[in-house]
């Protein structure tokens, strides 16, 4: 139920971070599947397998190592998840419960620093994709300037530009708010799969197959062999989506019920994450057939293509994927953290700013 009481006179009050109303949820069960698919179809889970197959799996344990940490994880996923549809508040509030009013900054902010940290990462890759579309199109583009920035090394002016280019993106729509992060999470999220599939296609005509990696067997002598690194790979898929298993209400808050939270993360997350991370290993595989080598970075993989439509396409692709990974996990958190620290002085799209600024440094 909508609370009745007046809370606007409380220092911990903030219209941001307050309870979401009953007419403001308007999450349902696709919203959060497509959230999910946005933040899931990035570069980390392209490549999610290679290392998993270096240590001695073959493809289809790798594959199954992922879709089982998947399914632990989203356990607490969706139980932190209830208290943010059922309550309707962020994780920074969700947490005064149990760590106290002052004391709830601290988890937040640690959850915060993390997602910095990754934005400005997240950022720089998607600079360097607009970069590269378009030094694709435009001859212009390809003749700009080196820049030497000392410690950041000798880089050209196009990838600087790129970078600014993505941040203010990134800005543009936190400053518009969460429904804008809602209408790209849903445009992007059938857009992103069309490419994933398009490029298995790509590589399944061009190598008249799936390559050889599927077919190679697992390097293992015996069973303990194989949970040695089982159970710490395991450990590992877990720990991808740990830190949205804190501020998964963060996004719930705006769900519609209780069945659209649950079914949206299990249709958007477990089926995502495998699908795209086998799209890596069964490309990756037919790479062997067409170059005669692994090629696991999708970055790379592009960079061999001739035909200047694909790569701006791929390139458009790639911005995609790492904008709508980039606006849900690393930047709704910070600012919603650092709107916690302060709530009468400091609103979401301030703690937007902070973070963009932050994730720069």
């Amino acid at each position: 139920l909508d609370a009745s009481e007046d809370l606007s006179g409380s220092p911990l009050y903030n219209e941001d971070i307050a309870p979401t109303r009953r007419e403001d949820r308007r999450w349902g069960m696709w919203d959060i599947a497509a959230l999910w698919v946005g933040m899931s179809v990035c570069i980390p889970t392209y490549m999610l397998a290679s290392g998993l197959m270096k240590a001695g799996m073959n493809w289809w344990q790798a594959i199954l190592t992922i879709f089982l940490g998947n399914l632990i994880v989203l356990v607490p996923m969706v139980l932190v998840a209830h208290a943010g549809t059922r309550y309707g508040v962020p994780f920074p509030v969700l947490t005064r419960s149990s760590f106290g009013l002052q004391g709830a900054n601290i988890p937040s902010l640690l959850r915060a620093v993390v997602a910095c940290g990754w934005f400005g990462i997240q950022t720089w890759i998607g600079g360097s994709a607009i970069h590269q579309l378009m030094a694709a199109g435009f001859d212009w583009w390809r003749e700009l300037p080196q820049v030497d920035l000392g410690f950041v090394g000798n880089m050209s002016l196009g990838a600087w530009i790129g970078f600014a280019i993505f941040w203010a993106i990134n800005m543009l729509i936190i400053w518009r708010g969460i429904e804008s992060i809602r209408f790209l999470e849903k445009l992007g999220a059938p857009f992103l799969l069309l490419i994933g599939l398009g490029l298995l296609v790509w590589a399944y005509v061009r190598a008249g197959g799936l390559g050889p990696m599927l077919s190679k067997p697992d390097r293992f002598a015996d069973s303990g062999a194989f949970f040695a690194v089982f159970f710490p790979s395991l450990t590992g898929m877990v720990g991808f989506w740990a830190t949205l298993s804190l501020n998964i209400p963060d996004f719930t808050r705006y769900a519609r019920s209780q069945r659209d939270q649950v079914l949206g993360q299990a249709l958007g997350l477990n089926t995502t994450m495998p699908l795209f991370s086998f799209i890596g290993v069964a490309v990756t595989s037919a790479t062997v057939v067409i170059f005669g080598e692994e090629i696991w970075d999708p970055v790379a993989l592009l960079g061999r293509f001739e035909s200047v439509p694909v790569v701006v396409l791929s390139m458009l692709a790639l911005a995609v994927a790492t904008l709508t990974t980039n606006l849900a996990a690393n930047v709704v958190a910070p600012a919603n953290a650092f709107t916690n620290i302060a709530p009468t002085r400091v609103s979401v799209r301030a703690g937007g700013m902070i973070t963009g600024f932050i994730g720069i440094l």
